[in-house]
């Protein structure tokens, strides 16, 4: 097994970078925390790396709609290298705010990526305001989707328990074949669900997601998003009841991060 380096992108308005560097440290890699005109300039190269974090909070104060302005800015600035990053098969992550910046790429779900040259597609799914019309702060249960490609999520097959904190993450489809695509191919990851893994209304779905989604990847189970935070959840001791003894060994959140170090310790 070789040494796995993660770049932990962030820039102004990014609240989430620490934790998500702790996250994959703890789960044995090396994690640097990177800001993206380091890599704009030419100081940091992301080819040096075998896993990518976009993590959660407010990029750009999130003016005009979430994650779009850093979007656009990798789109303009690194596409070249992000491109190549996902062509390579590289691990891509992006967390909240990181999330709502894939889609905004087209990196997720990442249909028609590669046409034309470019690693990216054409946005198809899009994050919006959540249903409750409020920025929602609380802890959700999330039910993997049977038969799902997503590389971080190899060997969760029960409901596992994260927090939320975002105010646009309700997912939405642009047509129906799109929906229908992302069914097919089994890039649908996490759904929101109650304790048993059975769906349910607000505040089971706390925004609102088409078919329950709290998480999807692209085609090659290797560029994964979500709303709900793992990186706030890897600790036995960040369960809002461990006190009460409901918390496991580790944190619910600790498996997507040693899935990834350990398939790219394997396999890049």
């Amino acid at each position: 097994m070789k040494d796995v380096k993660v770049i932990v992108l962030r820039t102004a308005g990014t609240n989430c970078d620490k934790e998500t560097v702790f996250a994959f440290e703890l789960a044995g890699a090396k994690a640097d925390l990177v800001h993206i005109n380091e890599i704009s300039r030419g100081e940091k190269k992301l080819d040096r790396y075998q896993i990518l974090a976009i993590p959660g909070g407010f990029s750009y104060g999130d003016d005009i709609s979430a994650g779009k302005v850093l979007a656009v800015e990798m789109m303009n600035k690194i596409s070249a290298q992000v491109d190549k990053f996902v062509a390579d098969g590289k691990l891509l992550i992006g967390i909240c705010n990181g999330f709502q910046v894939l889609v905004k790429t087209g990196l997720l779900p990442g249909f028609g990526a590669g046409e034309a040259g470019s690693g990216a597609a054409k946005q198809s799914v899009t994050l919006f305001d959540n249903d409750s019309g409020k920025f929602d702060c609380r802890w959700v249960h999330l039910n993997p989707v049977e038969g799902n490609v997503c590389i971080f999520t190899q060997g969760i097959e029960t409901p596992i328990y994260l927090p939320i904190a975002h105010g646009e993450g309700k997912l939405i489809f642009d047509n129906e074949k799109t929906r229908d695509k992302l069914r097919a191919a089994k890039q649908g990851v996490f759904k929101y669900s109650d304790a048993a893994g059975k769906p349910g209304p607000y505040p089971v779905n706390p925004n609102g997601s088409e078919d329950d989604l709290a998480g999807i990847c692209n085609a090659t189970g290797r560029v994964f998003g979500l709303m709900p935070h793992p990186e706030r959840h890897v600790l036995s001791t960040q369960h809002p009841r461990w006190t009460r003894g409901e918390a496991s060994e580790r944190g619910d959140g600790f498996a997507i991060f040693r899935n990834a170090v350990a398939f790219a310790s394997m396999e890049l």
